[in-house]
């Protein structure tokens, strides 16, 4: 069941639209969560991990305290739109609703985490156990909500 234009079915733009904008958004759920909720009681500071692996991976080095913060929250709804792209993709396929963000959460965070260990940015064999249930439910909160804004998006679900 691949992307097809005819018969009313998406085009793949519509699929992949669609998909970034329920990453956005899921993210933005995410994010609320951890400023409003995770932060204050955890007292964590920020993390930069997303301009870390930018800077990593595309070689952008911001030159202030401002311009590493704006690459940060770039590369964070840049990663969060890309969830939304996998799920997307998932659902177009005929995997949606819980079986879908479950599919999704286990391959886009197990990449995640082997990409950026690879990258040297990630440390997770010296995390400790708040730090790994801090980053797996926040993350799987993105997915959900990744996943119940993109179904509610898609006026032609499968």
């Amino acid at each position: 069941m691949g992307l097809d234009a005819s018969k009313g079915a998406d085009t793949t733009a519509t699929v992949l639209a669609r998909g970034a904008t329920a990453g956005l958004a899921g993210t933005v759920v995410m994010t609320a969560f951890q400023l409003l909720v995770e932060m204050p009681l955890t007292r964590r500071k920020e993390s930069y991990a997303p301009a870390n692996f930018a800077g990593r991976v595309f070689g952008v080095k911001p030159k202030s305290k401002t311009g590493r913060r704006a690459l940060n929250y770039a590369a964070h709804f840049g990663i969060g739109a890309g969830w939304g792209v996998a799920y997307g993709l998932a659902a177009h396929n005929g995997v949606r609703g819980q079986k879908g963000v479950l599919s999704v959460f286990a391959a886009m965070y197990t990449g995640d985490g082997i990409l950026n260990t690879a990258l040297g940015l990630y440390k997770p064999l010296q995390w400790s156990a708040q730090d790994w249930a801090t980053d797996l439910g926040e993350k799987l909160l993105q997915a959900e909500a990744v996943g119940l804004i993109y179904d509610r998006l898609d006026p032609n679900p499968r």
